[in-house]
């Protein structure tokens, strides 16, 4: 059962500002993470403010220097199908595509996919763990099969979405409204790691919104994908996932951006991958000597080290898969 609440439904970013900087209150988009929080009682608020009423947060557009601007009110579905997209950001149209399930993917958007909350079952359930206030991380010695194997000091969660590690592969940024201005912050610098505050998923202020992300123009050369594997072909969220932004200069891989998905609290970029392929033709000695990499320094918990060789084998299919694209 919902609790009560006020709702609002402002007409501009700067109202949805005010509106939010007033008091407790929550940014409502799609809804899809934020009725399931409140009816659940993962937290509480005076107010939702809801984000609908305004135009300019939505669509998908070029910017001046070759990229593509997407609202932070546009669906997964649209950013999917999105032509554009689909043959300039290979990476971002396959993630979305991976999100939930088809009726989701039509509701939900893209500001709420990466800001939304971690779907482990002790912060979701009844259970005062560290991330809701508490004094510790109940999946450290619990029920962790699904939890992370990098980046896990204090709070052992995985961060829940597919289009963050795409997004922080292409170099996007995203823009920020709040009550000091507009500014921006690059998609891999936007979520907050457990050892820096386990109870902040973002670096957004409390009266912030995020209102667009910027995909810069893909240089020449570029090739990108993610590859998400899951328990059942809809809905789940990644086991382990990777989204790979490679640039070539003929058959050898000049620049590499490669986060993973489902293995920590954040995207985890694997920069041991990067190191191994950058300046290589994809042969298969790189590629075994990348997927190892994938992996080192991982440390899986009691339910869940059969995500060490999923991670290493779906960089090395990934790879392989890159090298005859």
């Amino acid at each position: 059962m919902l609790p009560k609440f006020a709702h609002l439904r402002p007409a501009t970013v700067g109202e949805a500002v005010a509106a939010l900087g007033r008091g407790p209150a929550r940014v409502h988009g799609g809804g899809t993470d934020l009725i399931g929080c409140l009816r659940d009682g993962v937290f509480a608020t005076d107010t939702v403010v809801s984000l609908s009423g305004i135009d300019e947060l939505r669509g998908i557009s070029p910017v001046g220097d070759g990229g593509l601007a997407i609202g932070a009110l546009t669906t997964i579905a649209e950013i999917a199908a999105e032509p554009t997209i689909t043959t300039r950001y290979r990476a971002l149209a396959d993630a979305a595509a991976a999100v939930a399930s088809p009726q989701l993917r039509n509701q939900g958007t893209l500001g709420g996919n990466l800001c939304q909350k971690p779907r482990c079952w002790y912060y979701r359930g009844d259970f005062d763990c560290l991330r809701k206030g508490g004094e510790r991380c109940f999946a450290y010695e619990g029920e962790n099969r699904y939890h992370c194997i990098f980046g896990g000091e204090l709070c052992f969660i995985v961060h829940p979405s597919d289009t963050a590690p795409a997004l922080a592969a292409l170099g996007a940024v995203c823009r920020v409204s709040g009550p000091a201005g507009s500014r921006s912050v690059a998609v891999e610098a936007l979520h907050v790691p457990p050892a820096v505050d386990p109870r902040r998923e973002t670096v957004l202020e409390p009266a912030e919104i995020l209102t667009a992300v910027v995909l810069p123009a893909p240089p020449p050369g570029l090739r990108s994908a993610y590859r998400k594997v899951r328990s059942r072909g809809a809905w789940d969220f990644a086991l382990a996932g990777v989204a790979l932004a490679l640039v070539f200069d003929g058959e050898t891989v000049a620049s590499a951006r490669i986060f993973l998905a489902g293995a920590a609290p954040v995207p985890w970029r694997a920069r041991g991958v990067e190191a191994a392929i950058t300046g290589r033709a994809l042969d298969d000695a790189t590629i075994a000597t990348a997927a190892a990499a994938a992996v080192d320094g991982a440390e899986p918990l009691s339910d869940n080290a059969y995500k060490v060789p999923l991670f290493e084998g779906i960089v090395a299919e990934q790879l392989e898969a890159m090298r005859t694209a």
